[in-house]
């Protein structure tokens, strides 16, 4: 009996906690890492149509310079979260935040259209190395009900920066005239404009990285999973709850999670993704996000040129797709709130609400009249809610030991979708107006399936869970048998 009294349940102990200082410090600076990230990655979609005018881009290059971005996220997911998952989360974050910082200050000094490719490459392979080690570090942080939603909130974050590069694009990029003659007279530096935007926003991200140095924690779920040292997690626990005594406790460990069988190698992390009921969930929670990811990247990609095509001012048309982008996110955050306790099928409210607007637009029923703008401002908006959705789903299945791993699959199963879209709507989707209104309906139909495969996922998670219930029902009094 001593033995069980001195072996703390880790998930039990932060599962009842309220949401304490020490959350929201980890939230906030999950939010200003994904802030960072989003305004690093999008910068390029916002300053295409000067970079196109510069260096005299066609049609198809322009989707292999945005494109270029998406493939480096996508071999960055696999990488980053397997790390993440032998080496913990925070080392990956700190790394992959500098080096985003890095790469895209260099980016400004690109002259062309290979060197942008090469350098957007290299900024999302950093990118999406530490999206799903920021995901799990949310999630194993949070108290019950709060982990989809932390997730959603810290892609909020991503949007937010993804939605702040428009107006800094807007503000920096066609003022060539207004600081040309201060800047040009430095050697090192190419004429300002669209390239002044990516030395602003790298330099802000150095920043950042410098006080994650001192500042950002590691998940205590991920060390208890990996059996660390009770003399390292011990402080980190108490971090959550000050007012509590832990120095009683031994051992540590996970009543909620099954032990995960999975060594270090990849391929045996690989195979617990698809455990018990996680075979039917795991391939539902990448189809999802594949469709969603085709239709946000279409939008982020192009959104702006589409815009154009029908008759908005590139400024004009920034202006909505950022605003709109951010308003999506924030609808995001609401909807998990909501939803979180009913599971994935309350996601699919939102792409559900989101097709009649995306449909007005592409049978072309609106164009000409008052309510173009603001049915392009509102679809937008559901759009991204539905996709901040489908990404707080995508790590919360998984044992501590295997979470990042499979949010980073899930991320790069998504980004065969974020590569496609660039290189398809270029080719498809640009052409002329005709052309830009079918995107809208192809935009449509991926939306349709997000709704399919949430429906679907939602009768295979109430499984999961039913029998992790059971398992916290016998699993307690084994411990305590083997302990005494």
């Amino acid at each position: 009996m001593a033995g069980a009294q001195s072996t703390l349940d880790v998930a039990k102990f932060l599962q009842q906690l309220e949401f304490t200082p020490f959350h929201r410090r980890i939230l906030i600076l999950s939010c200003l890492v994904t802030f960072f990230d989003g305004l690093d990655f999008s910068l390029i979609s916002y300053t295409l149509p000067y970079i196109r005018d510069e260096m005299h881009l066609s049609d198809a290059m322009m989707g292999n310079v945005s494109s270029a971005a998406f493939l480096g996220q996508m071999i960055g997911s696999l990488v980053g979260s397997y790390i993440a998952d032998v080496l913990g989360r925070r080392p990956v974050i700190l790394a992959c935040t500098a080096l985003s910082a890095l790469f895209t200050f260099i980016t400004g000094f690109a002259q062309t259209p290979e060197t942008l490719m090469v350098l957007r490459f290299l900024g999302g392979l950093t990118i999406g190395g530490l999206l799903a080690p920021a995901w799990a570090l949310n999630i194993e942080a949070m108290p019950a009900g709060k982990r989809a939603t932390a997730v959603t909130v810290i892609m909020l974050g991503f949007s937010a920066g993804a939605s702040a590069a428009g107006p800094i694009t807007n503000i920096f990029a066609p003022a060539a005239g207004l600081y040309g003659q201060h800047l040009s007279a430095l050697s090192i530096l190419p004429a300002p404009g669209w390239h002044l935007v990516f030395f602003i926003c790298g330099a802000l991200t150095v920043a950042l990285a410098l006080v994650l140095q001192f500042t950002l924690p590691e998940s205590a779920r991920w060390m208890v999973a990996k059996s660390r040292p009770r003399a390292l997690i011990m402080p980190l626990l108490s971090r959550f709850d000050p007012g509590v005594d832990l120095s009683r406790y031994e051992h540590f460990h996970l009543s909620d999670e099954r032990r995960s069988g999975a060594s270090d190698s990849p391929l045996s992390k690989f195979g617990e993704l698809f455990k018990g009921w996680l075979a039917f969930i795991t391939p539902l929670i990448w189809l999802a996000y594949f469709c969603s990811s085709f239709a946000i990247y279409l939008k982020t990609s192009f959104g702006v040129l589409f815009l154009e095509k029908l008759g908005i001012s590139v400024q004009n048309a920034t202006w909505i797709s950022s605003f709109g982008g951010l308003v999506g996110a924030v609808a995001g955050v609401f909807l998990l709130m909501l939803t979180e306790k009913r599971g994935p099928a309350g996601i699919a409210l939102a792409p559900l609400l989101a097709i009649p607007f995306l449909l007005l637009v592409g049978f072309g029923i609106i164009l000409d009249g008052a309510l173009f703008v603001p049915v392009i401002f509102i679809g937008t908006i559901l759009v991204g809610a539905g996709h901040a959705g489908v990404i707080s789903i995508t790590s919360v299945y998984y044992p501590s030991g295997v979470r990042s791993t499979g949010g980073g699959w899930a991320s790069f199963m998504a980004k065969f979708a974020a590569v496609a879209a660039p290189l398809i709507g270029s080719r498809l989707f640009l052409a002329d107006r005709q052309a830009v209104l079918d995107g809208y309906l192809f935009s449509a139909a991926c939306l349709l399936g997000i709704i399919v495969c949430l429906l679907a996922l939602a009768q295979f998670a109430r499984r999961l869970h039913a029998g992790r219930e059971q398992t916290l029902l016998t699993e307690p009094e084994a411990e305590a048998a083997s302990a005494a």
